[in-house]
């Protein structure tokens, strides 16, 4: 298998997320297909619940069935009893019209979800899904630290794969530990599947001055590439999946992982230099995953937000910031509106002080 997956959280639309443009992720899945790669992953939730029959409608009804692999996750998150998970399990594989998945995560697992898995026997569902060949292979996807990883790995060594945010910036974080969940992994013999990269694409489009270094070393290749190259780059790791929007994502992923070179030693350096200016400006590690929204009562943009916020503070593009956070409409609620419930910050998969954060937000936009 080439180490390049199609993630599909982040697919082309019509206006509205739940929406996907189903003629322009046709072509797409159709070139990432002619370049060689198979790998394919999607979810209960994405898109508004919709990334599934979407996938369906341009992969599977249009490709043979031996030509890809799809991996689908079960939401542990709004699992309430143990019948619920060949519940949803059913409800996935009529979205996307097959009769068996590749593969089948646990979705989102952190300390929290690992007990609801337990208590509703989701581990021991999903092994008898693969008993009866209705899955090939199962694992998890995981957000949380590499203790708790290692935790859940040494009481359910079934488990044959691991899902983690993993991308150079996050290698070395103390809220993420990149490093430390992916050599958890690697001791439990499991393979690593990536995703967030590219850091749900905060490292794709960096400060100039860092991208000129990027370029010096390799004036041919993307920014976004070198994230993508760096995790592909560890013996461990499976895949690496890419969320493409648009079909010059798809070209540019294919073109440097059609021939998948690891990066050299003076690659690995200039991504440590890059890393290291990064370290030295970032305000906000969010990856936009839009869970503290979906929580919020008030839909505060949060991500939107802290977008604007990270820029403001360390890239020098929102000089006039306060007109970019003038834009968004009243209903979506500004930063001054949190009333400190304290939901957003239960399913934060970075764990960030986003109460803390949003009083920043306020300070710096809102007169």
């Amino acid at each position: 298998m080439k180490k390049l997956g199609f993630g599909t959280m982040r697919l082309p639309t019509l206006g509205d997320d739940s929406k996907v443009d189903p003629e322009r992720f046709k072509e797409m899945v159709d070139r990432f297909l002619e370049q060689g790669f198979t790998y394919f992953d999607t979810s209960y939730v994405y898109h508004g619940g919709m990334s599934e029959s979407a996938l369906k409608e341009a992969l599977v009804d249009r490709h043979p069935r031996d030509h890809f692999t799809i991996t689908t996750k079960l939401p542990v998150f709004l699992v309430k009893e143990k019948a619920d998970v060949r519940r949803f399990f059913q409800e996935q594989l009529t979205r996307l019209g097959t009769d068996y998945v590749d593969y089948y995560w646990l979705h989102a697992v952190n300390a929290a979800t690992y007990e609801t898995a337990k208590q509703t026997d989701a581990f021991g569902e999903l092994a008898a899904l693969k008993a009866e060949g209705l899955t090939r292979h199962i694992g998890l996807s995981f957000h949380d630290s590499a203790e708790v990883l290692d935790r859940i790995l040494t009481e359910h060594p079934e488990m044959e794969y691991v899902q983690l945010q993993l991308n150079y910036f996050d290698w070395e974080s103390n809220s993420v530990q990149a490093r430390k969940c992916y050599e958890t992994a690697v001791r439990h013999g499991k393979q690593v599947v990536v995703m967030e990269p590219v850091k749900g694409g905060s490292l794709a489009k960096l400060p100039e001055e860092l991208e000129q270094i990027y370029r010096k070393e390799q004036p041919n290749l993307s920014t976004a590439s070198w994230g993508i190259r760096f995790a592909a780059s560890l013996p461990h790791v499976l895949v690496v999946l890419s969320g493409m929007s648009n079909m010059e994502q798809v070209e540019d992923n294919t073109s440097y992982m059609k021939d998948f070179q690891p990066l050299s030693g003076a690659e690995q350096d200039t991504v440590k230099q890059v890393t290291a200016a990064l370290r030295s400006k970032i305000t906000v590690d969010c990856t936009a995953c839009g869970a503290c929204t979906e929580q919020c009562p008030l839909h505060i943009p949060m991500s939107a937000y802290f977008d604007m916020y990270n820029e403001h503070c360390q890239m020098n593009k929102y000089t006039n910031g306060m007109v970019y956070y003038a834009n968004f409409p009243a209903e979506a609620g500004k930063a001054s509106a949190c009333t400190g419930c304290g939901k957003c910050e239960t399913v934060c998969p970075q764990k960030l002080p986003i109460q803390v954060l949003l009083k920043e937000v306020k300070t710096a936009f809102e007169m």
